[in-house]
């Protein structure tokens, strides 16, 4: 050790969830479908890091085939993690994060993308939506059942709560 304090810039980059984003055309696609960016660095014309403070949430899909079709198809909706909190891990995601939602196959993303097309209806950031819509969603297509859709009123109730809880 050098005996030197972090700088402030290397202890906010420390706090965050990274997130790798690649985009190689119809071969590895891999994205951001909304969340709110603490940060975000080009590494080349292909490749990016994208950076989310603690709590907020984003929605991450990865694609990806080969000369035989698509291999991958999956989208994963997040909250990133304090540092020293519990997370699970995720591929291309630093450190981890609390998964909301992981869904593969691409008939379940394309319901999973609907949905937050239905948020988005609302006037509503999806990132801004209850952490236990999410959830649900990922419980009803997982079982192959028809979600509730988000409602005004749901959201409403969710403000709420976040205010008594913080």
């Amino acid at each position: 050790m050098n005996g030197r304090l972090p700088s402030p810039t290397h202890l906010r980059a420390a706090s965050l969830t990274h997130v790798e984003l690649t985009w190689i055309e119809k071969r590895v696609e891999h994205w951001l479908r909304f969340g709110q960016r603490a940060d975000e660095q080009i590494l080349d014309d292909r490749r990016s890091i994208s950076s989310f403070a603690p709590g907020s949430i984003f929605a991450f899909v990865r694609w990806a085939s080969d000369d035989l079709g698509i291999t991958v198809s999956r989208i994963d909706i997040v909250r990133a993690v304090a540092v020293g909190s519990p997370f699970q891990t995720l591929p291309f995601v630093r450190p981890g994060g609390e998964i909301l939602l992981r869904v593969d196959s691409w008939p379940r993303v394309e319901r999973v993308l609907q949905a937050i097309n239905a948020v988005e209806a609302l006037g509503l950031d999806p990132a801004d939506a209850a952490p236990e819509y999410w959830r649900h969603l990922h419980h009803r297509i997982t079982v192959g059942h028809e979600p509730r859709a988000y409602t005004r009123e749901q959201h409403s109730a969710w403000l709420k709560r976040r205010q008594v809880m913080s």
